[in-house]
């Protein structure tokens, strides 16, 4: 019978290799996992920022860099939003119904890559008075008064946000949030309330970013309740998720027009950032601190922190 050589034998071991399905090193799978997360870009003053590129940023997490592997614009065939407006029902009706022509233009305003809903933080929900359509003429008709505070509707606009999140299907787009209130969590007004933090910890989990209006005005300057506080949870909510809060005093009237300006700047400078980190050692996956970072002057970058990593 006749011997094989040396490496006659090991080309059969290859061979075999190849044929049973045997794991190479290369097809074993990888030690990390790419996470896509939403990346607002800024001039001073809300402008629009110089050019930047995927080597103009960094990112980091537990004092790691990580590999930056794309930064593509939220423009053309990535431009697509899913915009929703949320409404305090607790609100006053005259309140909210003398910026009803802003409102109403600020929707108007959007282009046709997005997707504007608009929603009543009623019952501890989210009703849905206008379903996410492209059709922003049709979303603005649906604009009704808040039911005030004597209705009692709204115990938490918190629970509504949460509500709103949890039952927002994947499909792709980006997934943002407006909330126009006081910030007043009735069932729990005072310090480090857990409706608040759920809150913050079912955006994050989703990747969902938030922006808020305060409403609270001159109509709660003198409330028993701390208005402080009601600012500082929108602040959270909306920080918190790579978002902005909207705030020009506690006892003056709030003017919509600069607002809607900025926040259109916002969703018109939105980058989506992917890079690659190790992946969760809980299969489950886990909640990751990060920092996005450039080099580039006269620039504010926004970005949520944390990100979900996924598990192994």
């Amino acid at each position: 019978m006749r011997k094989l050589t040396l490496p006659a034998a090991a080309a059969l071991v290859l061979a075999a290799t190849t044929i049973f399905g045997v794991p190479s090193r290369a097809q074993q799978r990888s030690s990390t996992v790419p996470v896509t997360t939403v990346v607002t870009v800024l001039g001073p003053h809300f402008s629009a920022p110089p050019a930047i590129a995927k080597e103009d940023i960094t990112v980091y997490s537990r004092k790691n860099r990580q590999d930056v592997t794309s930064l593509v614009p939220a423009q053309g065939d990535k431009a697509g939003l899913q915009l929703a407006i949320m409404i305090d029902d607790d609100d006053s009706p005259s309140a909210i119904g003398q910026h009803f022509s802003e409102i109403k233009d600020f929707i108007m305003s959007q282009p046709g890559t997005t997707q504007v809903g608009l929603y009543y933080a009623a019952s501890g929900a989210a009703e849905a008075v206008a379903p996410f359509s492209a059709d922003h003429e049709s979303v603005a008709r649906k604009l009704r008064l808040p039911l005030g505070r004597l209705a009692g509707t709204s115990p938490s606009v918190y629970l509504s946000l949460e509500d709103l999140v949890k039952h927002w299907p994947t499909n792709g787009m980006r997934h943002e949030v407006l909330i126009i209130s006081s910030g007043i969590d009735h069932l729990h007004p005072g310090l480090q309330s857990p409706y608040v933090d759920a809150a913050i910890d079912k955006v994050q989990d989703s990747g969902v970013v938030v922006y808020t209006i305060y409403t609270g005005g001159p109509r709660l300057a003198d409330a028993s309740f701390h208005v402080e506080i009601a600012w500082m949870n929108l602040v959270r909510v909306s920080g918190q998720s790579g978002g902005q809060a909207f705030f020009q005093g506690f006892e003056t009237p709030v003017d919509f027009v600069p607002i809607f300006r900025q926040l259109n700047a916002i969703l018109h400078n939105q980058y989506l950032l992917t890079f690659t980190t190790p992946r969760a050692e809980s299969k489950k996956g886990e909640m990751r601190n990060i920092e996005v970072r450039t080099e580039q002057r006269n620039v504010k970058l926004s970005y949520p922190s944390p990100v979900f990593v996924s598990g192994s």
